[in-house]
């Protein structure tokens, strides 16, 4: 099984702190909101990606467990 980022767009308010604890998997738009590739996270990065989550301050960030298709 794999892990990826989702994020609730309802409940991103653009803070941007995912971004900086997760620079090589999160990046900004112009408006400051995250954009994701939707690819797997490495396993040697879900440790971080998982702080990433937990420290988002509209908890708009979720690592989720997806079968692989």
């Amino acid at each position: 099984m794999e892990q990826r980022i989702d994020i609730d767009w309802t409940a991103c308010e653009g803070h941007g702190l995912c971004a900086e604890l997760l620079p090589e998997r999160i990046t900004l738009d112009e408006w400051g909101y995250p954009l994701v590739e939707g690819t797997p996270v490495p396993t040697g990065t879900i440790k971080r990606a998982r702080r990433a989550a937990s420290d988002c301050p509209a908890l708009a960030l979720k690592l989720r467990v997806r079968q692989p298709t």
